[in-house]
Parts: structure tokens; C-alpha cells; sequence
């Protein structure tokens, strides 16, 4: 597939639906309001929780792939006409090796220690459609996953993590290639223990996910990612979730809070983020090529 649209790897569901469903139909209703912005492809997120249930869902994900091609002849998308839904390239299991001291707004009761045997439970029949996993590398056994992932032709991301400069290295040369929603859900950085978003900034070929909807990140710590990395190593990500926009008084952005001013994620595609990264200075083609050829060339897929 050759695409000329944004490329979405990380969002786990738009308007009333989102990736913890039963119905292949709700994943492609997902799929049909992101393409009406112009996202072209994406990568649905899998929340963590038991093995089981996960399974369950990546299972509903590759129903409403294979409904999706069979109904549309994704096999010859162009990436030309806005009505198409965006184009399902498989599942990013945000967990469930994950640190719960930087859950975030996910279950930290959800998250378990790293084993190749659940690894198996997970990804087993389905390698072809796990694109990406995100793992806090500074777990007992989560070098071992990253190094199978890798094996695998899975991406690993390090994310949710406390790790140290030091361990977040160290996940890098078992296998790990990105950082998931670069800065938030990781040990901040610090003068003396730079941690997993030191790595970011400083390494040369680390790809990081950044959201750009006004609430996830300072408009200044996006400028400042711009200007220190490598552009062909941005990726710009909704990391949209089920859910009405909501107003907090720190933030006006297009972003979702829960009833106890919890950040849970953002409420935006791709296309929304233009405006705000605009304001900051950066230019158009600089946004085009974090929002599609950077993600496109992450995940395996040709553009034109």
C-alpha cells in the first residue's frame, strides 16, 4: 500500500466508540471517521487488561479487517479519496508489560510482570496484525519481550516506564525503536537522571510519538522536540479516545479528562493537530511528514 494521508499508529477509539468492544462494526466505524479527515491508514490500541479480553480484541480488530477489505478493496487504496475509511493496519498493544507507577489513566491493576508465555497468549496467530507493543523496559523479563518482539517483526516502543538513562539504553539494544507518547507516562526528566525522555531527545534514531493537542504537551516542549530531533523520526499521534471533549481550566485543548480532571487522552485526528503546530511556528510540510511519511515509514508501509 502507497500512502499520501496521515498515518495514525496509536489511537484507541473516536466518538462513542473505542477498542474495548465485541463488534467488529464499532472498529469500523472508527476506521470511517478518521478517513473523513484525511487519516488514511491507523493503528488501533489495545488498552491493557486481562490476557484474555485482550486477545479477544485484537481478535475483533483483524473481523473488521478482513470485513473491511472484502467490502472495499482496501488492496488497491490510493489514499485519494477522503470518504474512505482509514485503512486498518493491524493493533498497538499498549500493555499489558507496563510500569504502574506511570499508568496514567490506564488500569495499573491490569499490568504484569513481563513472560514470554504471555507474550505467546497474545500475539500468537496474530503476528502478522500486532504491528506495535509498548513496554516499560526496566521490568524483570522485559528485555527477553523486546528481544522476541523483535524476532517477531513486532515494534517495540518503551513507554509507561520508569526507566533510567541507563535502562532505557539498554531497551534500545535489546530491540525497542520508538517512545510512546514522548514525555508523559515516564520518569521526567532530571539534570542528573535524564531517564527514558533523555534518551529521546539525544538518540539519532529513536523514532517518539507526539501528541499535538494542546493538553499532552507544553506548546514549547513540542517546539523544543522540532528543533532537537531528527524530523524523519517524529510521528505525530491522536492517541484519540472514547469520549466528549472536555474543557479543563489549565488547558484549552482537544483533549478528554475524566470526571476527576484525569487526562485520558485526546478527542482529535491527525488533521486537527495543524492549527497548533502552526501557531508554534512549525511548518506545513514539516507537520505532513511527521503526521504521514515518518509513521508510514515506521510501520512498513511504502509512500508515494
Amino acid at each position: 500500500m502507497q500512502t499520501k494521508g496521515y498515518v495514525d499508529l496509536h489511537t484507541h477509539g473516536l466518538g462513542k466508540y473505542d477498542t474495548r468492544t465485541t463488534k467488529p462494526a464499532d472498529i469500523l466505524k472508527i476506521a470511517a471517521m478518521q478517513g473523513k479527515t484525511g487519516t488514511d491508514a491507523i493503528c488501533l490500541a489495545i488498552y491493557p487488561g486481562p490476557l484474555d479480553v485482550m486477545k479477544q480484541q485484537i481478535c475483533v480488530v483483524r473481523a473488521a479487517m478482513e470485513k473491511q477489505k472484502t467490502e472495499t478493496g482496501f488492496g488497491q487504496m490510493t489514499g485519494e479519496d477522503l470518504e474512505k475509511p482509514a485503512m486498518i493496519l493491524g493493533v498497538h498493544l499498549e500493555g499489558p508489560f507496563l510500569n504502574p507507577s506511570y499508568c496514567g489513566a490506564l488500569d495499573k491493576k491490569a499490568m504484569v510482570r513481563p513472560s514470554l508465555s504471555a507474550l505467546k497468549i497474545l500475539v500468537d496467530g496474530d503476528e502478522d496484525i500486532v504491528k506495535i507493543m509498548t513496554i516499560a523496559p526496566e521490568l524483570p523479563g522485559a528485555l527477553k519481550i523486546i528481544e522476541r518482539c523483535t524476532e517477531l517483526g513486532i515494534r517495540v516502543n518503551m513507554g509507561h516506564s520508569d526507566a533510567t538513562y541507563q535502562q532505557a539504553v539498554d531497551g534500545k539494544a535489546a530491540g525497542a525503536t520508538g517512545i510512546t507518547h514522548f514525555f508523559n507516562a515516564m520518569r521526567p526528566f532530571h539534570h542528573r537522571e535524564p531517564g527514558l525522555a533523555g534518551l529521546g531527545l539525544l538518540d539519532e534514531s529513536l523514532y517518539v510519538e507526539v501528541i499535538a493537542d494542546g493538553a499532552h504537551l507544553h506548546p514549547r516542549t513540542i517546539e523544543m522536540i522540532f528543533n532537537r530531533k531528527r524530523l524523519d523520526r517524529i510521528m505525530l499521534v491522536s492517541d484519540s479516545v472514547k469520549g466528549r471533549m472536555t474543557r479543563s481550566k489549565k488547558y484549552d485543548a482537544r483533549a478528554v479528562f475524566d470526571s476527576k480532571g484525569v487526562l485520558t487522552g485526546s478527542g482529535m485526528t491527525l488533521a486537527d493537530t495543524f492549527p497548533l503546530l502552526r501557531g508554534i511556528g512549525i511548518p506545513d510540510a514539516e507537520i505532513a511528514e511527521a503526521a504521514a511519511d515518518n509513521p508510514a515509514r515506521y510501520i512498513g508501509l511504502g509512500t508515494s
